[in-house]
Parts: structure tokens; C-alpha cells; sequence
């Protein structure tokens, strides 16, 4: 009975492995455990077995945990350890999920891990963290193999052999001349059979594919679309190889930014949740957003308030309310979507606001006056009345011009504010336009109100 709780339950069993301190039978017990079944058990310990977790396991399969699990988790558990026992974990990770990792962390404790950390190792993920992390210097690890074109197929081989547990998983080996700048790449597979005795220089692929330091995630992504490679290596603009960037790291990235935007678009805009955070810190991230949106949205119904008799004496206004509000912030949404593209392929500067600004107002002026011309169209066959017609297609058309002018200058101005672009694509922007919406149709209503009312 109580194996059966464990196999539904498998915390149960970690719980009590940790209890008897024993660091084999809890490694193997986790070996059996998918990284799902890992990450859900971690979830369900108490904050004390989780840093007991960690600190009985040697450094390499607790950092082997650190990678399994999600960044927020990952966070939540080194936060828990002291900078030293955190430092000995971190120091066992790969390159780039060792910057991934203290990028997330405060700068305070990042800090303090780097300085417990060794100094080859701290100093390489310090050089990491100074790369924008949608970059390929952000994303690269720097572990990979590197050779100089003077050797020969044997010494390669032979340096391949004494170093099979450190460099098991690579496909590829990097072919530099002195001062590490690349001239070539050799495929292992075709390394074993090459003469042995000829030069790497005669075996390898001249002119190999490569990024440079600075090239976009999306652009990353194009590219490993397009061509079949396991990585690819990352040079300085001297040429000099930096490090590689793997295909599952862009692919983690991008679905790591597409759960970040679904987030901040829901209202959480300090980053990823657990349920697992202490409960004032989740209670703080979501009212960081809430607390801005209920003035918006207070401000919102006082313009309703302040024109409170006109739609008492238009009541058919209210209907239209909902359909300009949502037709604009539609419109808006289109506006974000190209201005946030833009933004990550480099083909926009943040401080282009004029540019962005007349390129979004024609075309939120030639889909005002076709979506208001509808709308005033369908009021006036529906109502019969063409003053009802002309107050909601003018009001939609204006409010579609503010909403798509709004949409493309957003992002730019938040980015100039080294804000996440992203945060407007949600609720903060469809509410900036309501309160427009309303504003147009009762105002413009208020001006004739008599034509309405009869």
C-alpha cells in the first residue's frame, strides 16, 4: 500500500529517502523520475527538504536537477541555498544555463554566488551576462572543441579520447589559427575516417556557417529553420570563435518569451509564477498590474459618470459601446504585433516615434473610415436614425486612429524605458482605448443629443 502512495505520490518517497540521508538511494530514486515527475515532487516539498535535497546529492546531480526543472523553480531552490553551497552546484552547470540561472537572480545574490564560484568558471558567466539574453552572446554556452589547423588527425583523436566524458555529447570540433579566430569546422563522424596522419587543415569544412555575437533570436531561429545544423559557432567581430549556440537553446528561449508574453498579457508582469513562491510575493506580482489597472479602468467609468445624462437620454448608445471598444483595441493589437516584430529584427529603432507614428496613423486612418462607415451604416439600418449612424462610425473611426497610433508607439517608448514591449499587447492598452471609445461616443452624442433622442 504504501509503495503504491509513492509510485502516485513520488514526493512521498523523496521525503523519506531524505529522512535516512542516503545519497545513493536518493540518486537513483531520481533517475527513475521523469524531469516532470521531478519538477512536480519538488514542487511538493517543504522548503526545508528541498534545501536537504540539494545539499545530500553531490554537486553534479543536484545541478543536473537545477537543469531539469523550470527557470522559476530552478530560482526558487538556489534563492533557499547560502551563496556557497549555491556557488558549488552552479559551478557544475553548462556555461549558458549557468548565466540563464544568476541572470535571474537578484544582482545582490547573484554576486555573491559568482564570488564563491571558481574563477575561470565566474569569469566566463560574468562575460555571458553582459549579452542581451535574445542574442546569440546570450544563449551561446562556452563549452565546445576548438582546435588549431597546424595538427594532425591523430592528435585530435587522441585529445578526443582523454576528454570523452567532458565532450561526449558535441557533433562538431572548431578548426582557429592562433589567437583563435575560425577557418574551419570538422565533423567527428567524418574525423575517424581520415587519414591519421593528415593535417585537420586538409579534413576540415573551409568557409564554415556561423553568427556573430550579436544576432537576434529570431534571426537565430530563421536560420537553424533553414539549415540542418546541431549548433552553431558564435564569433566577436575579429572573428574569433566565443562559444556555440545549440538549436534546443533558441527553441527553450522562444518558448520561454512565448509563456513570459501569455503571462504578462494575463497581468503577471514580474515574471513566471509557482504556486510554490511564498504567498506575498505572488500577491504583490499580481497586483503590481492590477493596482494599474483599476485606475485605468476607474478613469474609464468616470467618463461614463460625466456623461451619465447623455446616455440616460441616448440609452441606444450603450449597445455600441462594447463594439467600438473591442474593434478598437483590435486594431491596436494589430499595431503592437508588427511594432514588437519589428523591434526584435532590427528593423526599428525605439527612438523612430515619428516614423512609426505616421506609418500606423494612415493605416488607422484608412481602416477608421472603413470599419466606422460600416458600423454608422449597420446603426442606420438598424435604428433608422442617420444622427446615430454618424455619432458611432465617427466615434469608431477616431478611436480606431488613437488605438492603432497608440499600438505602434507603445512599444517603442517602453523599450526606450528598457521596459518588455510585450507588456503592452494585453489589457493595459485595450483599456487606454475604451476610455477613448467612450470619451468619442458620448461626447460626439452630447453635441447633438436632441437629433438622438427623438
Amino acid at each position: 500500500m504504501n509503495d503504491d502512495l509513492n509510485h502516485k505520490n513520488p514526493w512521498k518517497k523523496i521525503e523519506e529517502i531524505i529522512t535516512l540521508n542516503d545519497t545513493e538511494q536518493l540518486k537513483e530514486y531520481l533517475n527513475t523520475l521523469s524531469s516532470f515527475e521531478t519538477a512536480l515532487s519538488i514542487s511538493r516539498l517543504s522548503k526545508e527538504d528541498q534545501t536537504n535535497l540539494l545539499t545530500i546529492l553531490e554537486p553534479a546531480d543536484a545541478a543536473q536537477i537545477i537543469e531539469d526543472v523550470s527557470d522559476a523553480q530552478a530560482v526558487n531552490l538556489i534563492e533557499d541555498l547560502s551563496p556557497e553551497q549555491a556557488a558549488v552546484i552552479v559551478d557544475q552547470m553548462q556555461s549558458d544555463q549557468q548565466a540563464d540561472l544568476l541572470g535571474e537572480l537578484n544582482t545582490k545574490d547573484a554576486e555573491a554566488i559568482l564570488q564563491n564560484m571558481s574563477a575561470y568558471t565566474s569569469g566566463d558567466v560574468r562575460e555571458l551576462l553582459n549579452y542581451e539574453y535574445d542574442t546569440a552572446g546570450g544563449l551561446m554556452a562556452t563549452e565546445y572543441l576548438s582546435y588549431l589547423n597546424c595538427l594532425r588527425v591523430y592528435d585530435v583523436i587522441d585529445d578526443l579520447s582523454e576528454k570523452r566524458d567532458k565532450y561526449s555529447d558535441m557533433e562538431y570540433a572548431y578548426v582557429t589559427v592562433y589567437g583563435g579566430k575560425l577557418v574551419g569546422m570538422l565533423r567527428l563522424h567524418d574525423l575517424l575516417f581520415a587519414p591519421k596522419s593528415k593535417l585537420i587543415s586538409e579534413v576540415m569544412e573551409t568557409d564554415p556557417f556561423y553568427v556573430s555575437v550579436n544576432t537576434k533570436l529570431v534571426e537565430l531561429q530563421e536560420i537553424f529553420d533553414k539549415h540542418n545544423y546541431f549548433e552553431l559557432p558564435v564569433i566577436d567581430e575579429a572573428g574569433c570563435i566565443l562559444g556555440i549556440v545549440r538549436r534546443n537553446a533558441v527553441d527553450v528561449e522562444l518558448d520561454n518569451q512565448s509563456n513570459n508574453t501569455f503571462l504578462e498579457v494575463s497581468g503577471i508582469v514580474a515574471g513566471e509564477e509557482l504556486r510554490e513562491m511564498p504567498v506575498f510575493t505572488r500577491a504583490v506580482r499580481r497586483l503590481s498590474w492590477l493596482s494599474i489597472n483599476i485606475v485605468l479602468n476607474i478613469i474609464a467609468a468616470g467618463i461614463i459618470a460625466i456623461y451619465q445624462d447623455t446616455l440616460e437620454k441616448a440609452i441606444v448608445l450603450a449597445l455600441f459601446l462594447p463594439i467600438i471598444s473591442d474593434m478598437s483595441g483590435c486594431s491596436g493589437n494589430q499595431a503592437v504585433a508588427v511594432s514588437i516584430r519589428e523591434l526584435t529584427l532590427g528593423l526599428v529603432k525605439s527612438h523612430e516615434l515619428f516614423r512609426v507614428f505616421y506609418k500606423e496613423a494612415v493605416v488607422g486612418l484608412i481602416n477608421g473610415i472603413v470599419l466606422g462607415t460600416l458600423l454608422g451604416g449597420a446603426a442606420l439600418l438598424w435604428n433608422g436614425n442617420p444622427y446615430l449612424g454618424l455619432v458611432v462610425g465617427t466615434a469608431l473611426a477616431a478611436n480606431t486612429l488613437v488605438a492603432v497610433s497608440l499600438g505602434g508607439l507603445l512599444p517603442l517608448v517602453l523599450k526606450m524605458l528598457k521596459k518588455d514591449p510585450a507588456l503592452v499587447s494585453g489589457p493595459i492598452l485595450t483599456t487606454v482605448t475604451d476610455m477613448c471609445g467612450f470619451f468619442f461616443v458620448l461626447g460626439f452624442a452630447s453635441t447633438i443629443l436632441p437629433r438622438l433622442s427623438t
